[in-house]
């Protein structure tokens, strides 16, 4: 492999420029995949939508997405991060222009589709940028900060398109993202490169010990795979990824609004404020669960995922068993339960480093994410079809007692995925010696203890 050029020889201001275009990319990337989140009820009168229907354009969203994580690898180790941000910006144009004025339902789902795959792209891609362009040292910190700031885009999608929607007209506000969309396909293209200047490799360079290794985005789908699901602790990382975020995510993309709006009575300006704090909290949380996490190694499962987890539980518990709407200091409290999932989730991705070798770690980390989606997506569709099954499965007959129902088929979700996060961390920890098999324990045992 050819010695690539130092990283130290890119002037400082082009490697926070490509960053910093790779980021808002990112914030727009999160703009458009949220962009039903305030807008759910409108979608629902614009398209004559059932509750399962328009649990349908969330879930085909989120299944494209994941879907195209591993291809999104392949192509990114094939060809780079710049002509893969460029067609995923370009693709989510595409489907939101497609959205401004589908016809019906079936256009509309393939927009969504557009969108997903679009979406698929950006995030592995700014990763990517930060390996090449950055030395090793700082990547951690600047991956946390992309995750971070990106997610102010879903206060973009809260207040500003809703706003736009209702001062305009439906084709005006997904016509705007759409141009919006244009616009950064033309940016990322124009700013971004693969690789700083005298590099002919995607390599990240550690420039305190000189050591060069090979970015690599891509899955092994064969050994890999049997190999990462083999070990516990990816299972552990799968479970945990399943289980914390999932409601914050069904909550955002589709449901939170039409539950708090219409449900809770809240007006729109209320519940805006409700999505931007739960924003800002899973900001401010973030840092702390992580610090957490890189404290107590072998404690994550207990000392964060389950009690993250319980919080969430708690708090959706007491919502909806509250006699007539819950008043705000309450839903303030679930927005702040709900936040932590996010960067709970995260952890599920320090179990995936830490228990699998760099050449699985891909592999792994595609695994763990795929939890986090698949629960998603079954919580989204388990809403609509809970919904639909009342009878309240338009916005002129969702009712606050038929939010509560529908939103106890979470329950299910968190209890499968806490009893498999037990099971697997009980595993690990007998897999790396810190606990013994409960066989060796029982023949270790006097006869008269046993009895």
């Amino acid at each position: 492999m050819t010695i690539p050029a130092p990283i130290s020889s890119t002037p400082a201001w082009r490697l926070w420029l490509v960053w910093g275009v790779g980021v808002a990319a990112y914030i727009v990337s999160i703009t458009n995949r949220s962009s039903l989140s305030a807008v759910g009820v409108d979608a629902a009168v614009r398209f004559d939508a059932d509750a399962s229907t328009l649990s349908m354009f969330a879930v085909i969203q989120l299944a494209v997405y994941g879907g195209m994580q591993i291809p999104v690898g392949l192509l990114l180790d094939r060809f780079g991060a710049r002509p893969i941000i460029t067609i995923g910006m370009a693709l989510m144009a595409i489907g939101q222009f497609t959205l401004a004025f589908a016809p019906d339902v079936a256009w509309a789902i393939a927009a969504r589709m557009l969108l997903g795959a679009g979406d698929a792209a950006v995030f592995p891609s700014v990763l990517r940028v930060v390996a090449v362009w950055f030395p090793e040292r700082q990547a951690p910190l600047l991956v946390q900060l992309t995750g971070l700031i990106g997610q102010s885009g879903q206060i973009l999608a809260v207040l500003p398109l809703a706003a736009l929607l209702h001062a305009t007209s439906w084709s005006v506000a997904f016509g705007s993202l759409a141009g919006l969309g244009a616009l950064f396909t033309i940016l990322t293209f124009a700013v971004i490169r693969n690789r700083p200047p005298g590099r002919t490799a995607d390599v990240s360079v550690d420039t305190t010990t000189g050591a060069i290794h090979a970015v690599r985005s891509s899955a092994d789908l064969r050994q890999g795979f049997r190999e990462s699901w083999a070990h516990p602790g990816t299972r552990l990382a799968f479970w945990s990824h399943f289980t914390t975020p999932f409601s914050g995510t069904a909550f955002v993309l589709l449901w939170g609004f039409p539950f708090l709006t219409v449900g809770e009575g809240l007006t729109t300006a209320m519940a805006s404020l409700l999505f931007t704090v739960y924003v800002v909290f899973g900001i401010l949380v973030g840092p702390v669960i992580g610090a957490l996490s890189t404290r107590h190694p072998y404690r994550r499962s207990r000392l964060l995922v389950l009690p993250v987890i319980g919080i969430q539980v708690a708090a959706w518990l007491v919502v909806i068993a509250w006699p007539g709407p819950a008043p705000l200091w309450l839903l303030f409290v679930l927005a702040f339960a709900m936040s932590t999932g996010g960067p709970g989730s995260m952890i599920g991705f320090d179990h995936a480093r830490t228990f699998n070798p760099s050449h699985r770690l891909s592999t792994a980390t595609g695994i763990t994410n795929v939890g986090g989606f698949l629960a998603a997506l079954l919580a989204i569709l388990l809403i609509g079809i809970a919904m639909d099954a009342q009878g309240a499965g338009t916005p002129a007959t969702y009712t606050l007692d038929a939010f509560r129902i529908a939103f106890l088929t979470q329950v299910p979700l968190w209890l499968i995925g806490t009893l498999f996060i037990v099971v697997e961390r009980k595993r690990t920890r007998v897999v790396m010696g810190l606990d013994e098999p409960r066989a060796r324990r029982r023949a270790a045992r006097p006869r008269h203890e046993a009895s």
